[in-house]
């Protein structure tokens, strides 16, 4: 996957993260818990935002991101869309094991078992890709050569 294939990809992901999530904004007061559909609604607006840097910097600024890292970013991009639809369905679940303060404030019961799991599952998942796409963004920009600035 070429540099500019996967960030075409990561920032259509963006965009669509945050166009989805504003549309969320408007089913919020009709989630059984309206704190917890607030968050879903954050979580895909702000990680589309990301996304959306995401990509500008893989476009705009010199760096040594090979395909194997680029491959890493979209799979995240991915992963955050389970993430997301996880907390979103949380709202009408209400577990509260993996948003313990969230759950908390929003008077959440707890869900079933398997409820629960998807959303831990979801949330492991993206954390960890995340972490791993911004960690291989940073080493590629550090890696990456300066290209001379224009007098």
């Amino acid at each position: 996957m070429t540099v500019a294939v996967g960030s075409r990809q990561i920032l259509v992901h963006g965009i669509l993260l945050v166009m989805v999530g504003l549309a969320l904004g408007f089913v919020v007061p009709a989630a059984p818990y309206p704190r917890l559909a607030l968050g879903a609604h954050i979580q895909f607006v702000l990680n589309g935002m990301l996304f959306i840097a995401l990509a500008t910097v893989l476009l705009t600024i010199s760096h040594q991101a090979g395909p194997k890292s680029i491959r890493v970013m979209v799979v995240s991009a991915w992963l955050t869309w389970g993430m997301a639809i996880s907390e979103l369905a949380n709202a009408w679940w209400g577990t509260k094991d993996t948003l313990p303060i969230a759950a908390s404030q929003a008077g959440a019961s707890g869900g079933a078992p398997w409820q629960g799991t998807v959303v831990a599952l979801a949330h492991l998942a993206a954390g960890a890709a995340l972490v791993v796409a911004w960690g291989l963004l940073v080493v590629g920009i550090v890696r990456g050569k300066q290209q001379p600035r224009a007098a």
